[in-house]
């Protein structure tokens, strides 16, 4: 996932980008960059924040840029935004999503003349790069950008700075949210991934665009340059997990989602009160559906163990799993005292490999805990993410969940078999559950529903993207 931040106002729009860029940190984890264009032109700048916070980076630059226009983002891939020169003129770009087809799409641009892209270190070509290549294939940003929305597989935002104006393009069936903000005393608008990122820098919302919608984003003005398409599919993976708490999606609050998410999980539990002594919401995504959950049923809330995020970045920051696992270990640290002798119920917001749950159970034990009852805020993850790099596994079998069916069916399912598994009703989905109980060593072990989930976001399931829990595309 990437995040990013755009600003059109009648002043300097510097610190606005700055604040705004880096209130999408949760997002991304490996660069970052910022564009404006001003007086002297386009001015750009990128660093990598795999160890260092984003504001580290850019607060010594902050007196190099100059400008009212920019954009910035924050990426867990590719460096962006880039500074593209091109048949329709200079221009920055950033975007977020996943392209399943460049291969094709690189050939494409082959075919139209281009030569070479720039080889980024892991030896694929940058997505963004190859996007920028295909809309400067038309006589204008909007037909580029609309060619762009029809033949991409997979999906793409994207922010372009012009020397005069922001262009916010939304994925063609709205993935990935772009809320807009303008200023209260009227002096420009902003455009973001995240509804939260301007509310402390005096803008009040002004809009969100709909799948496949275009605006043109100037100091003056929003103007829509292309209409909303009907069918939106957006990702309910931003409300279990990767949304901040204070951010809104199509008018649902994060927050809220997850407190009704543990209330609906409590309501289809078959504990008791009494058969465990607190409920635990594994850091951070996991705290608001325990506290829905704890309210729910009156088991008291509690925290029997601390991340410690002072230092530690996100579990999945490092490219590798070994070092993800170690990360994980380190930042969260027991209370032994509200662990020793206890029966814990934990909510954590999904099981992805079952690597970094196990550990937390193990060391839960080890510091003395009687049971360890674990209740995920989603549906079992039975595929592997196709739109937002939701997850870097190169394999489903990376996925617990496939590892286990493998071995419950002595091969590769098929997509009937598969089907099976996702409905909670039925037999293949009970082995499944028990045998990933037993090998993290659960107490016990109950998913949230996809129909429970659905209802705990409050739109209708058409709308919502269910791809890694069910396969629907």
């Amino acid at each position: 996932m990437s995040g990013f931040f755009g600003a059109a106002l009648k002043s300097s729009c510097i610190l606005d980008l700055f604040f705004g860029t880096d209130y999408h940190s949760h997002l991304g984890t490996r660069r970052a960059g910022l564009a404006v264009h001003g007086e002297n032109g386009f001015v750009r700048s990128i660093h990598n924040i795999e160890n260092t916070p984003f504001r580290s980076k850019f607060d010594r630059e902050l007196d190099d840029f100059e400008g009212n226009i920019g954009i910035g983002c924050i990426s867990d891939y590719e460096s962006q935004p880039l500074l593209i020169h091109g048949r329709l003129g200079s221009f920055a770009i950033s975007t977020v999503g996943k392209i399943n087809n460049i291969a094709e799409l690189k050939q494409l641009c082959f075919d139209s003349g281009m030569n070479h892209f720039y080889e980024m270190s892991t030896g694929e070509v940058n997505p963004t790069e190859l996007a920028a290549a295909l809309i400067c294939t038309k006589d204008s940003f909007l037909e580029g950008i609309k060619y762009l929305q029809e033949i991409v597989d997979g999906s793409l935002s994207l922010l372009l700075l012009t020397d005069h104006s922001i262009l916010a393009a939304r994925d063609k069936f709205g993935r990935t949210p772009i809320v807009l903000g303008k200023k209260e005393d009227g002096s420009g608008y902003c455009c973001a991934f995240e509804s939260h990122s301007f509310l402390n820098l005096g803008y009040k919302p002004y809009g969100e665009l709909g799948p496949g919608e275009i605006v043109e984003i100037t100091p003056e003005k929003v103007e829509v340059l292309k209409g909303a398409g009907k069918k939106m599919k957006i990702c309910s993976f931003l409300w279990v997990y990767y949304g901040y708490p204070t951010s809104t999606y199509e008018g649902i609050n994060v927050e809220q989602m997850r407190n009704r998410c543990g209330n609906l999980l409590a309501k289809r539990d078959n504990l008791g009160k009494g058969c465990v002594d607190c409920v635990a919401g594994v850091p951070d995504s996991g705290i608001a559906h325990a506290i829905g959950y704890s309210n729910a049923t009156g088991i008291p809330y509690a925290r029997p163990f601390i991340k410690y995020t002072p230092t530690w970045p996100r579990s999945f920051m490092p490219v590798s799993q070994t070092q993800r696992n170690h990360i994980a270990s380190m930042k969260l640290i027991p209370v032994q005292e509200m662990i020793k002798d206890r029966r814990l119920l934990l909510i954590d917001d999904s099981i992805v490999r079952g690597t970094q749950l196990g550990n937390t159970t193990k060391f839960l034990y080890d510091s003395g805990a009687k049971e360890v009852h674990v209740r995920p805020a989603c549906p079992p993850i039975l595929y592997g993410c196709k739109y937002l790099n939701f997850s870097r596994s190169t394999s489903d079998l990376d996925l617990i969940t496939r590892r286990v069916i493998q071995d419950l069916e002595g091969g590769e399912p098929s997509a009937e078999i598969l089907a099976e598994y996702a409905n909670p009703d039925s037999e293949r989905y009970a082995k499944m559950l028990e045998e990933i109980r037993r090998r993290s060593n659960f107490t016990s072990l109950r998913y949230h529903r996809l129909d429970d989930m659905v209802e705990s976001i409050g739109l209708p399931k058409c709308k919502l993207c269910t791809y890694c829990f069910d396969g629907v595309e």
